[in-house]
Order: C-alpha cells, then structure tokens, then sequence
C-alpha cells in the first residue's frame, strides 16, 4: 500500500542527500502507481495555468523529428491537432497513454478530421523503438533539451521534479482550445481531447422539410 508520508519523510533524512536521488526515487513511484502523488485537482477542459499556454492563445510554432525521421512542423498543419506532452518513452503511464492515443487514432483522423502529436525529451532513435514496440502510426516527436515543452509552459509535475503530462488541442488556426493536465491517470487524456475535438465541431443546422418517399 501506497503511503506517502512515509516516502516523503525520506527526503529529509540523511540517506537522500541529492537531488538527483529524489527525483529519481519520485520518479520511480509516480511511474509504478496510479495514485502516487494525484494532483489535488485537474484542470478541465477548458482551463489554463499560470505557466499553460491559454485557451484562446495561438501555440508556439516548433518544427521536430518523429520516428520515422520526418520533421514535423506546426505551422504546416491545417487541421485540428492534439499536441501532448509526456514524461518519458517506455514507462508504464507513458505506454498506457500512447496505447489510448493509438486506439482511437483513425476515430481521430475520420471523425473529427484531425491529428495527434506526442512530444518529450527522448532522442529520435528512442522515439522509434518506443513507436515500434507499440505499433504507433502517428507521431511521436524528439524534443531534446526540452525547447518545446518550455515554449509552451507545460507545468512540472510531483512537486517540480517530474516533466508534465499535459494535453493541448488547438484548432486549425493553431490556437488553444483545451488544456488537460493530468500525470498520474494517462489514459484519461484521450477521453479530454475527445470531449474537446468535440466541441469544436459546427452544430449540424435544423433539417428542412423532407418528403416522406
């Protein structure tokens, strides 16, 4: 049983002098349990932070390798596109999250006429094994050094040590419509970028008068 009392009294001792161990070891939990360190609250839909970019603001335009060594550019696309950020290729909620995104990734495409983007800090050569392993057929991008994800202002997460796992949609014009953040329950954010593609699409006008034959 999870009790994080008792981890984070670790951290004061004199067994975890380094930063870098506590990451680790927060690391480390957050990846092997769903419910180590949950937020106290998850921002909706249509909400935003501090540091977020903000519903309503166009997204930074960054142009990045995928796994199949094609450079992908934001400002080229034309469509509804779900831009997300995660921790790390090939950990558990990583995984679950990229397993969703797959499954839903042709409703995407057909439904709702639009794209998704996965974005972290792995190299391209870590981003194919990662794509392979799973059979992806979209994108996951190569932000090495993190230029990306500071441009957008994705949050840290588990008290700062930890890279967000933050979804963004944006429309065809680039700008924001939706922020999900949520690190600890990764499948969930199909369901936000659903919700949110959703939202996005024109209400269908009341039919006219139709002949009964």
């Amino acid at each position: 049983r999870f009790q994080p009392q008792f981890y984070l009294s670790l951290f004061t001792t004199t067994s975890y002098p380094t930063m870098k161990t506590t990451a680790a070891l927060i690391a480390t939990l957050a990846c092997g349990s769903t419910t180590a360190f949950a937020p106290s609250n998850t921002f909706s839909r249509q909400s935003n932070t501090a540091l977020n970019l903000k519903v309503g603001e166009t997204a930074p335009d960054f142009s990045l390798v995928d796994q199949n060594d094609k450079t992908f550019t934001r400002s080229k696309n034309k469509k509804p596109l779900v831009v997300y950020f995660y921790p790390a290729d090939a950990t558990p909620g990583c995984t679950a999250q990229a397993k969703a995104f797959q499954e839903e990734i042709q409703t995407i495409r057909k439904q709702y006429k639009a794209d998704v983007v996965g974005i972290s800090g792995q190299g391209a050569e870590s981003k194919q094994k990662f794509a392979t392993e799973l059979g992806l057929d979209f994108s996951i991008l190569a932000d090495e050094g993190d230029a990306v994800r500071k441009e957008f202002g994705v949050p840290k997460a588990a008290f700062g040590f930890l890279p967000g796992r933050v979804t963004y949609v944006l429309d065809k014009a680039g700008v924001c419509t939706s922020v999900y953040d949520n690190l600890t329950d990764a499948a969930s954010h199909i369901e936000a970028a659903k919700d949110a593609l959703d939202a996005m699409v024109p209400a269908k006008k009341a039919g006219g008068f139709s002949l009964p034959f």
